[in-house]
């Protein structure tokens, strides 16, 4: 584990460098910027700071460092609203997957490349008619030569539009068990075959997306660990997904600006209810804290990772009420910034319990790992 003195300096680095960026106007605080704020200049500048990938060896250009000093970096950057959508799914888990799973030839050719954004990632996984069932994905990868070919649809494909390339969940056999045959792909978007087909939002804003691959070649140097051993690989992955601060810093911005209007109207009673939240926010960081030593540790926190993707929505709807219940009380905010981010976080947060897996699995893996225990 890193040292908490060597965490305090690593917070302090990432608070100058969005501090300087925020004063020179770079970008704009937002909700829910891990996923709509895509600024591949301020991703690359974050990598150039070495705060991209510390997690990973030296030999790949990290820093050795622990995946609590990564939770440090995500929570400062979330806290601001920074524009990291650019490099966010290839730190978050693509890599790590690649490091677990991956061969030294796949790990030289990536790795670098996230950390530096020369590359980008999106996740295809959900499936129109598999829907949480990740187990029931229809996409197929058939065996061609030396490689393979893919074909299917995966959807709600954040930031596809942007992504360079999509991490690729696919069946290469069929066992006995839908479980069994899946194996994990890393595909160019910009192989023939490949379509990228928009989808708005509420607000008309275009984040999501669906893919389709018709016949895409994949050479067999991209295949992530084991074929057929992708559902093994891909439940610990979903520990990456599931078990990180965006999970309830994606509103921060709005919190931090409700509580700044409550303040200036005088408003004592939304006060009462930010500081309520303000422990919650306490104690599911503690979690996120948990999650991240056992990562450390080599241990998939499945059940816990389950448990904070549950809450965090949860906190996540009870800020955006009390950011509606703020205004309402203190009448409109001097420039707009409240009435911004509400705005930005009510397209987000009926989102958030469906977005990494619904409720109804993510209560299910929690309490099928309090049976075994």
């Amino acid at each position: 584990m890193t040292p908490a003195a060597d965490l305090a300096q690593v917070r302090a680095r990432v608070r100058a460098f969005t501090g300087e960026c925020l004063a020179a106007g770079d970008f704009v605080p937002r909700c829910d910027a891990w996923v709509s704020g895509f600024d591949l200049a301020f991703s690359k500048a974050l990598g150039e700071q070495g705060l991209v990938g510390v997690t990973w060896p030296a030999e790949f250009g990290g820093a050795g460092m622990s995946s609590t000093a990564r939770l440090v970096i995500t929570e400062e950057l979330l806290r601001v609203g920074a524009p990291v959508a650019a490099h966010w799914i290839g730190e978050r888990q693509i890599g790590p997957s690649i490091l677990r799973f991956g061969s030294r030839e796949l790990q030289a050719e990536f790795l670098p490349a996230i950390m530096a954004s020369d590359v980008s990632f999106c996740l295809g996984m959900s499936e129109t008619e598999a829907g949480s069932d990740l187990a029931a994905v229809r996409t197929t990868a058939r065996r061609d030569g030396s490689g393979w070919r893919i074909t299917g649809a995966k959807v709600w494909t954040t930031n596809a539009h942007h992504a360079t390339h999509a991490y690729v969940l696919a069946r290469t056999s069929r066992g006995e068990l839908k479980h069994e045959g899946l194996t994990e792909f890393i595909v160019d978007l910009k192989a023939p075959g490949v379509t990228v087909r928009p989808i708005l939002d509420l607000a008309g804003e275009h984040h999501f997306n669906e893919m389709l691959f018709d016949e895409v070649a994949v050479p067999d140097r991209w295949v992530i660990g084991e074929v057929g051993e992708g559902w093994a690989q891909v439940t610990g992955q979903l520990s990456f997904e599931r078990g990180g601060s965006e999970r309830f810093l994606s509103t921060y911005p709005l919190l931090a600006e409700t509580l700044g209007h409550a303040h200036r109207c005088g408003d004592r009673a939304t006060i009462e209810q930010v500081g309520a939240l303000a422990a919650r926010v306490t104690a599911l960081r503690s979690l996120a804290w948990d999650i991240a030593v056992s990562i450390d540790n080599g241990v998939a926190p499945v059940a816990d990772a389950a448990k904070l993707k549950y809450l965090g929505p949860a906190f996540e709807r009870d800020v955006l009420t009390t950011a509606r219940y703020a205004l309402d009380v203190g009448g409109p905010s001097d420039d707009g910034t409240l009435e911004r981010l509400i705005a930005e976080a009510q397209v987000a947060v009926p989102g958030m319990s469906i977005r990494g897996g619904v409720s109804e699995v993510l209560l299910t893996l929690v309490a099928r790992s309090e049976t075994r225990s």
